[in-house]
């Protein structure tokens, strides 16, 4: 009996003047019983998938392990830790965009610079400056600003302290070519522990990373 519904179905087809719809009861009693299966979506698509930015370090991270070289008062390329620096200590560090930039060389370390002491009296051990720079411009940096030994200027050269933190700033789009740094931001750091952090907005931003706003955090 199949062909001949078949062949039944397929001569009306052909004869029919008007748009035919094929109704269920034409079909053999075994297809009529056979519901088409919900499609299935998957839950990943390629046109709206978008990628998760690597969250920023928060207050009560612990900071990953990275290594920073500079120049010590001999002039010898020197290198130092994060362990180094914050273990058993209480130790602010502070990142700028970029050495020679306005907002950094005239605010941003200069502050603390002449707030060094009143920061150390408060029970800081170290105070530290981190730029996506070499150590051979954070070097010149610190003889152009004449800067002693009241902060370390350490060299993130390779920016792999900052993107470990999820601090990247892309200034590419920058006439100057600045290219990817650091977002400007203070923290307080105790054995290796974040207790306070002041992290800038945008890539020009100053207005809570300063020393006076740390001091008011101690």
């Amino acid at each position: 009996m199949a062909p001949a519904v078949a062949s039944f179905t397929l001569s009306r087809l052909l004869s029919s003047p008007k748009p035919f719809s094929l109704s269920t009861s034409l079909l053999p009693l075994k297809l009529r019983s056979q519901r088409p299966k919900p499609l299935k979506f998957s839950s990943f698509s390629t046109t709206t998938t978008t990628i998760s930015k690597i969250s920023a370090i928060s207050v009560g991270n612990k900071l990953p392990e990275s290594t920073f070289s500079y120049f010590d008062s001999a002039d010898e390329l020197q290198t130092t830790t994060v362990s180094d620096l914050t273990k058993n200590k209480k130790a602010i560090l502070f990142a700028v965009p970029g050495a020679f930039t306005p907002t950094c060389s005239q605010k941003h370390l200069p502050g603390f610079v002449e707030k060094a002491s009143d920061l150390k009296s408060k029970g800081v051990d170290t105070i530290a400056c981190v730029s996506v720079n070499d150590a051979f411009v954070m070097k010149a940096w610190k003889t152009d600003l004449k800067i002693g030994d009241e902060v370390f200027l350490l060299s993130d050269g390779n920016g792999d302290f900052t993107k470990a933190i999820g601090c990247e700033l892309d200034l590419s789009d920058k006439p100057v070519g600045l290219g990817v740094r650091s977002r400007r931001y203070a923290m307080l750091v105790e054995d290796g522990v974040v207790k306070v952090l002041n992290l800038e907005e945008g890539g020009g931003a100053f207005t809570f990373s300063g020393a006076e706003d740390m001091l008011k955090a101690l």
